[in-house]
């Protein structure tokens, strides 16, 4: 199915944001009561949540959007691409969309950004879900290995033109190897185009250099501040998740006051909410709706 299929009926549009420009966004469910934003990870874009915003709009405003510097987003070079350089820009759609509060998700960046605000701005944040986060410890060597080969991987692309191939493997990466067929040209020509853009090659070096924190002795960027999550947080999790396996999230899941681990039955790796949206959208409405799963 096309993503444009799968988003049909969704508003896609830029909003103007005070410090980092435009910013493009999809929302569906405008002027439902509860609003609930959805972002992605890094080097992505808001396609990776197509096949969630319709079936999520029947209850709730969502709106997933693009990251400063990713995406069609405006991509300025004097920004630190930095998780709380991200949860400001959040902070900042919300007010220029009227929301004070908000259910947040992200998986991955989006994960650790959507963490990072939570921790910053309790106050704005009704339930939170960390889709496959980053910005937790790892606790293997294993998830050492895994986040030592994506930096790698992401090495070699840099400074190199984009091909259909480079791509179609990076992306590979992100889902477990019986969803490979999701690749398909369309999805894979998406990112091929925005990566293409001059505006997204001159900022990938600076976005993303937050993988770099995988070189010995290299500074890394805060973490989320598990304990002041106050909130009610789940981490959605699957068994084939790289470099953050279960034995993270368990770790992290229980320095969170009121954590809750939910495991996909569903075989998918790193991107869940594109890889089995059924059972991701029902486990996602069911936690905003009770708090639990």
């Amino acid at each position: 199915m096309s993503l444009w299929l799968d988003l049909l009926g969704a508003c896609v549009r830029y909003v103007e944001t005070p410090s980092f420009g435009n910013i493009r966004i999809v929302e569906a469910g405008a002027g439902k009561p509860e609003a609930l934003f959805l972002m992605h990870g890094i080097g992505g874009h808001l396609e990776a949540y197509a096949k969630n915003v319709l079936a999520l709009s029947a209850d709730y405003h969502v709106v997933a959007f693009d990251f400063v510097g990713h995406g069609l987003s405006d991509k300025p070079l004097e920004v630190d691409y930095l998780p709380a350089t991200y949860a400001l820009q959040l902070g900042e759609l919300m007010d220029a969309l009227g929301i004070l509060r908000a259910h947040i998700s992200g998986e991955s960046l989006g994960g650790w950004v959507a963490g990072t605000f939570a921790a910053m701005c309790p106050f704005r944040v009704k339930r939170l879900i960390l889709n496959t986060t980053g910005g937790i410890p790892i606790v293997s060597e294993k998830g050492r290995r895994e986040l030592q080969n994506l930096e790698e991987l992401s090495r070699r692309n840099v400074g190199q033109v984009p091909t259909v191939e480079t791509v179609r493997r990076r992306m590979k990466w992100l889902m477990h190897e019986t969803n490979w067929s999701l690749l398909d040209d369309e999805l894979v020509g998406s990112r091929l185009a925005i990566y293409l853009r001059p505006d997204f090659q001159q900022a990938a070096p600076k976005v993303l250099a937050l993988l770099n924190s995988a070189d010995p002795g290299a500074s890394t960027p805060v973490m989320i501040e598990l304990g002041k999550l106050a909130c009610d947080t789940l981490f959605l999790w699957t068994r084939f998740n790289p470099i953050h396996d279960l034995e993270a999230a368990t770790a992290a899941c229980a320095q969170v006051p009121g954590g809750q681990l939910y495991v996909m039955r569903a075989d998918a790796a790193h991107w869940p909410q594109y890889e089995a949206p059924a059972e991701f959208n029902t486990v996602v409405h069911q936690f905003l709706q009770t708090g639990k799963v």
